[in-house]
C-alpha cells in the first residue's frame, strides 16, 4: 500500500493537470474512497468526479516510461459523463490508434499525445457498460518510436468505484 500511494498521488496530480488545462481552472479534488483496484475522487465542489486505476502489469520493450493509468470522468455541468481516457506514460505514434480489450470485447480508441479516448460518448458508454461487467481490460498501444506496450488492469472494484462517484456527482 506504500508503493501505491505515491502512484495514485502522481495519477491524481496528472488527472487534475489535465482538467485544469481542459477547463481552465479547478479546485481541490478528494479522495471518496478507494474500491479494490479502483480509486474514487470529487471536486470538493463536485463539478467533476473520477475514477482511477493503474496496470496491474506493463509490458513492453521501453527504456523509459511514466506511469500509465485509466481514468474514467464525470463533468456533470457540461453534460460530460462517463468519459474514458487512457494515459500510456508516452506519446503515442501520430494518428495511431489503441486497443482496448475488456474480456473478449475490443474497443478502438483514438490518440493525441499520450492519452487515448473513445471517439464518441456512445463509444463511453459501451465502454463503461463492458468495464462494470468484465474482469479484465488490455490497453494496446504504439509510442513515438514504435515501441508496442500492452497494460493489464483489473476491473476488480471498478463498479463500486463508478457507483460512488456517481452518486457524489448526482449522476444517474
Amino acid at each position: 500500500m506504500g508503493v501505491m500511494r505515491p502512484r495514485i498521488f502522481r495519477i491524481l496530480v496528472v488527472a487534475l493537470g489535465t482538467a485544469i488545462f481542459q477547463m481552465g481552472s479547478l479546485s481541490a479534488a478528494d479522495s471518496i474512497g478507494k474500491f479494490d483496484d479502483w480509486n474514487a475522487f470529487a471536486e470538493k465542489n463536485r463539478s467533476m468526479c473520477y475514477i482511477g486505476s493503474e496496470p496491474k502489469k506493463a509490458q513492453g520493450k521501453y527504456t523509459k516510461r511514466d506511469d500509465p493509468f485509466v481514468l474514467v470522468t464525470h463533468r456533470p455541468k457540461e453534460k460530460s459523463l462517463g468519459v474514458v481516457s487512457v494515459v500510456a506514460g508516452y506519446v503515442y505514434k501520430k494518428s495511431s490508434e489503441v486497443e482496448l480489450i475488456v474480456d473478449k470485447r475490443t474497443f478502438k480508441l483514438f490518440t493525441d499525445g499520450g492519452h487515448a479516448w473513445a471517439y464518441d460518448s456512445k463509444g463511453d458508454k459501451s465502454l463503461v457498460a463492458a468495464m462494470r461487467n468484465g474482469k479484465k481490460m488490455v490497453v494496446k498501444g504504439t509510442s513515438s518510436r514504435g515501441t508496442k506496450t500492452t497494460d493489464t488492469y483489473s476491473l476488480q472494484g471498478f463498479t463500486a468505484a463508478y457507483t460512488a462517484v456517481n452518486k457524489a456527482c448526482k449522476v444517474k
